[in-house]
């Protein structure tokens, strides 16, 4: 088969700005639960894109812990993605749920979560996620697999669940969102596309937009 074969024809559901919330991460809440009920594979990943210094885009899929006043993940400071956020703020994501033949795209900034949302979320993880934080030099160029394993092994003799802190590091964004779309497939690839941006006085218009 060819990749141009490749085809589906969507049908399952529609879509219309009559429908949808007035607030965008009300609307994706409820979509994210519909997707969670439907048990859509790795429902919270999101395609994050964000900007080199040579303004190139760069992504790479994270996995979304939050949906308070903003998308909420966690990374390493440190890390290219990090580095990255330090220099631009800006940043788009994208979520695709096949199983409802769904995407959701967003627009925004981050900023870092404060401290104790760091460290509640850090603490929920397992141990060895948390022990994970602490070996890995996120992005940075190692010799082989030993480094990290050697490491480990060193700080699960260091640390205890009950004396293990979080690694300065290691942290949380929030990415404040200005524009949001949420597409429906549709048959004949007349797809629902509703958008919604946010004006200088902070309210949200909604429009569709052709597909």
């Amino acid at each position: 088969m060819k990749i141009s074969d490749i085809r589906i024809d969507y049908a399952l559901k529609s879509l219309d700005t009559k429908d949808v919330e007035k607030d965008p991460l009300i609307q994706f809440q409820n979509w994210f639960e519909e997707a969670v009920k439907a048990k859509v594979l790795e429902v919270n990943a999101m395609n994050l894109a964000t900007i080199q210094k040579n303004g190139s885009p760069n992504s790479r899929i994270v996995l979304l812990k939050g949906i308070e006043d903003g998308l909420v993940f966690y990374t390493n400071y440190n890390s290219t993605k990090g580095e990255e956020l330090e220099n631009n703020p800006n940043v788009a994501v994208t979520f695709f749920w096949a199983e409802l033949e769904r995407q959701v795209r967003f627009l925004g900034k981050v900023e870092k979560v404060s401290e104790e949302e760091s460290d509640a979320y850090f603490f929920s993880r397992p141990f060895s996620s948390q022990i994970g934080a602490w070996v890995s030099p996120q992005s940075k160029v190692i010799s082989d697999r030993e480094v990290l394993t050697d490491k480990e092994n060193a700080l699960q003799n260091q640390f205890t669940p009950e004396t293990i802190t979080r690694p300065s590091h290691w942290g949380g964004y929030r990415i404040i969102i200005h524009e949001a779309e949420f597409w429906q497939g549709r048959p004949s690839r007349l797809h629902d596309r509703i958008l919604y941006q946010l004006d200088k006085n902070g309210n949200w218009s909604i429009s569709r937009k052709a597909p």
